[in-house]
């Protein structure tokens, strides 16, 4: 349901923004701080009253903030919405990746792959897709490599263990 709404006020925002990338990267910030637990608590907390949270909210623009944020800030706040704002940067954030047809992934593994060999994987991943992708490394105790990108509903896994198995019934299956 969440998702649902945002999706309404990200496309509304998107409609009026003259530009977008700007806000965007504004919304990342904010979408950042709003995810601290005091600030979820201020947010959701009917002891705090709505114009209150919009003021807390507005504070981190400055003063220099875009007019059409400002004013999205605000009707986010008299529909008492002030909580999706993580959720309307999400969404925003894959338009404008599927837009840019730029996307980012994860590569995790229990050993950090050289700069060569992720960028060879981000030219395969590039000819299979079509789509630029930037793949950031994370470590892990999994036995293996795998490969996620999330907006794209990509997720490749190479266990050792699993081609250990298929390895053993091919030769079994081979006798």
């Amino acid at each position: 349901m969440e998702e649902l709404i945002a999706k309404r006020y990200a496309s509304a925002l998107s409609s009026v923004a003259k530009d977008l990338p700007a806000i965007l990267e504004v919304l990342n910030v904010v979408s950042e701080g709003t995810n601290t637990a005091e600030v979820k608590s201020a947010l959701t907390s009917p002891i705090v009253s709505n114009e209150k949270k919009t003021e807390m909210i507005l504070s981190t623009l400055g003063d220099n903030a875009d007019a059409s944020l400002v004013n999205f800030i605000k009707i986010l706040g008299e529909n008492r919405r002030l909580d999706l704002i993580p959720a309307i940067t999400k969404v925003l954030n894959s338009d404008q990746q599927r837009l840019s047809n730029e996307y980012e992934g994860v590569v995790k593994s229990a050993s950090p792959l050289d700069e060569k060999s992720l960028n060879e994987l981000e030219n395969t991943l590039k000819k299979y897709t079509g789509a630029s992708i930037k793949l950031t490394q994370e470590k892990t105790d999994l036995d293996g490599l795998r490969v996620s990108v999330d907006d794209l509903g990509i997720e490749v896994n190479f266990s050792k263990q699993r081609v250990k198995e298929q390895l053993i019934d091919f030769i079994k299956k081979s006798l």
